[in-house]
């Protein structure tokens, strides 16, 4: 047994004799058989170089091998995306990391950090984890219910120090993947519909030490964004981070995307006749990542009252744009608008809608939604609007192809919603604020007796579903993959799926775009058409798939990553 444990631990240093620097991750793109951050790249555009696998041959892939968390309390879903490192595989669940066989998915160690909910009353986050980082030979992780940040040594996987990145006691939540940037590993929390400021932060990669935290919501009056909120509402604003960040070194700035302002469904106060933008919710944010200091902001949905979180992907792209090369970034926004925006200077270029829409009529010059008087303010009581509340996208990585030139991502088409809108109580710290629904936190089973009852709800298509969701007609919503054009917005092909997705893209080199939905079915499309190439079943389960595929190469042998429900799976072409 001893010499067992020493030959894998012998095993696994010696995969990462050289360590992963900060200039290794800059250079990602030279060596596309590790992948070395959440997206790939700093760019995030979740786009493989390898060509092993390409348009011609996917159709016989093979599963390889299989790898399922047996950690309490378990996952919803598997939202994790792995790392890659010469060989050992990182993937995450909500309480646990483990080092893996990239080839054969043996297990070389395991670190598990898991909770009992009855200590975090009133608690209330998603149960999945999105991944860990990396830098040097130190893995960083965070835990969801108590909002700490660890460090790991990526050889034994023993704790190298573990810090709070704030108290979960105000509303926070804790499940991004970090993102390393030189010496600092940057996070942010969300709060689920608390009223919790939310913020981004940045930590020593070696101590853990604070070195700079910037709020995306105002923390103080004296915050010239305290005066898009009316009266004292920021002070309970939310603008929550859900998601993994981009950086660009030629500017130096991290760039992240904020959720919902707070209360969610109803901006009656915050936002007294749709007159207050309320930053920074719904926006992307570029961060000096040195200082933290704000240098720009785009916001997609000023005071939003239907939840169109802005927790999407930051997506990087040096593209030819009206006959010149331009650093640009790619957004297909929860709202149902794709946006094209200078990332040097957030200046807006381009928006078009890729989804049905309603709550506006279009984008004006400067990429500011022309709303539908009919939608804003929100009449009490609720409406139906297209999107619904899921959106035309959420969370799930899009992905851009430099060879296609085309940006491919998950959506919801033809999906209607009604959206709620009850009064608000006042806030108190860990209770829902959301002038919308309940839902219970840790130990709990009902709302308030004050809660305000749901309003009446009309039957509109998308909830008129027969008992199983995979027989909805067209009409009733579908998911889709799309390749959509920069240049233009166009769509160029959409794959429709019979249910809707919370799947990522991947898209390669070989030509292949990978991606899948609720039903559980992992799809290899042809990247320049959208043609069906190959399919399997991962899974049919009410989760369906939950993460972004991805790929790498151990010995020359290339293989495709993809989670459903609780499970991560890889395949590869025969031997």
């Amino acid at each position: 047994m001893k010499f067992s444990v020493l030959l894998l631990f012998v095993l696994v240093t010696g995969s990462l004799k050289a360590q992963v620097t900060f200039d290794r991750i800059l250079r990602a793109d030279e060596e596309p058989q590790n992948w070395l951050t959440y997206g790939g790249t700093y760019a995030n555009d979740r786009y493989s170089l390898l060509t092993q696998i390409n348009r011609e041959n996917v159709k016989n892939l093979q599963l390889k091998w299989v790898w399922r968390p047996t950690t309490t309390p378990p996952d919803e879903k598997m939202e994790c995306t792995p790392i890659v490192v010469n060989g050992v595989l990182y993937a995450t669940s909500l309480t646990s990391v483990v080092a893996l066989d990239a080839a054969t998915g043996r297990q070389y160690w395991k670190f598990t950090r898991s909770f009992n909910p009855d200590d975090f009353p009133g608690q209330r986050m998603y149960m999945v984890n999105k991944g860990v980082a990396i830098e040097g030979n130190t893995l960083f992780w965070t835990t969801g219910w108590d909002d700490h940040l660890l460090a790991i040594d990526a050889r034994t996987g023993r704790l190298e120090w573990e810090v709070k990145v704030d108290d979960w006691n105000k509303g926070y939540q804790l499940n991004v993947p970090p993102l390393v940037v030189k010496n600092k590993v940057i996070v942010g929390p969300a709060t689920d519909d608390m009223g919790a400021n939310c913020f981004i932060a940045a930590f020593s990669i070696h101590t853990g030490k604070l070195i700079w935290k910037t709020y995306t919501s105002p923390n103080s009056a004296d915050d010239p964004a305290a005066k898009t909120w009316a009266g004292d509402t920021w002070k309970h604003g939310g603008a929550p981070v859900w998601n993994d960040g981009s950086y660009d070194p030629e500017t130096n700035l991290v760039f992240y995307g904020t959720g919902n302002p707070n209360p969610v469904a109803n901006g009656d106060q915050r936002s007294p006749g749709s007159k207050f933008d309320n930053l920074y919710s719904d926006s992307v944010i570029a961060f000096d990542a040195d200082t933290g200091k704000i240098r720009w902001y785009f916001q997609f949905t000023p005071g939003d009252e239907y939840d169109y979180d802005a927790t999407q992907i930051p997506v990087l792209a040096d593209i030819n744009w009206h006959g010149r090369g331009r650093k640009v970034m790619l957004w297909a926004n929860r709202n149902g608008f794709f946006y094209v925006l200078d990332r040097e200077t957030g200046k807006f270029l381009m928006g078009k809608a890729f989804t049905k829409l309603n709550w506006a009529k279009g984008l004006d010059k400067n990429g500011r939604p022309i709303r539908d008087p009919k939608h804003w303010p929100k009449p009490m009581g609720g409406t139906l609007v297209w999107p619904g509340s899921q959106g035309g996208t959420n969370y799930y990585p899009p992905s851009y192809d430099p060879q296609t030139g085309l940006f491919y991502v998950s959506t919801w088409q033809n999906y209607e919603g009604f959206s709620d809108k009850r009064p608000v109580l006042p806030w108190k710290q860990m209770h829902m604020y959301t002038g919308d629904g309940w839902w219970p936190g840790f130990g709990q089973s009902s709302p308030p007796a004050n809660w305000p009852p749901p309003p009446p709800r009309p039957r509109v298509a998308a909830m008129s579903m027969r008992g199983n969701a995979e027989y909805k007609t067209p009409a009733e919503g579908y998911g889709a993959i799309l390749a959509l054009d920069p240049q233009t917005g166009e769509k160029k092909w959409e794959f429709k799926m019979v249910n809707y997705t919370e799947c990522g893209v991947l898209s390669t080199a070989g030509g292949v775009v990978f991606g899948g939905g609720k039903d559980g079915i992992f799809v290899a499309l042809d990247a320049e058409t959208g043609a069906p190439l190959w399919h399997v079943n991962v899974g049919d389960t009410a989760e369906g798939m939950g993460s972004g595929p991805m790929s790498y190469a151990v010995d020359g042998k290339q293989y495709v990553i993809t989670t459903a429900a609780d499970t991560m799976y890889a395949f590869a072409l025969p031997d």
